[in-house]
């Protein structure tokens, strides 16, 4: 979360869309959620590579529900960074359960 958030107020602060700039710190934020989820959350049953394989379906699932969340949060009134963070805490649910069911299973 903190690489996305990171880059994410970077690419605002220069000057990229909302949309964009969450899609940026989302993609960089990828790779430290995969580290830390193989390393240090779960205890995969299946090699690195076959997770990988499942892991980056799941970010391509993610990542259209983080676009679709966000611009709907911003279509109803909220400011980027409260929209962002309500997108973030509601897709950590359905992140948890496709790294526990799926990725790392």
């Amino acid at each position: 979360m903190l690489a996305h958030y990171a880059l994410m107020y970077l690419a605002l602060a220069l000057g990229a869309a909302a949309l964009v700039a969450s899609s940026i710190g989302f993609l960089a934020g990828s790779i430290s959620r995969f580290l830390m989820a193989y390393h240090q959350v779960f205890t995969p049953s299946r090699p690195r590579s076959s997770a990988v394989l499942h892991f980056v379906v799941s970010l391509g699932i993610q990542f259209v529900l983080n676009g679709a969340l966000l611009s709907g949060l911003l279509s109803l009134g909220f400011s980027i960074w409260p929209a962002q963070i309500v997108t973030t805490v509601l897709l950590t649910f359905v992140n948890y359960a496709m790294y526990r069911l799926w990725v790392f299973a």
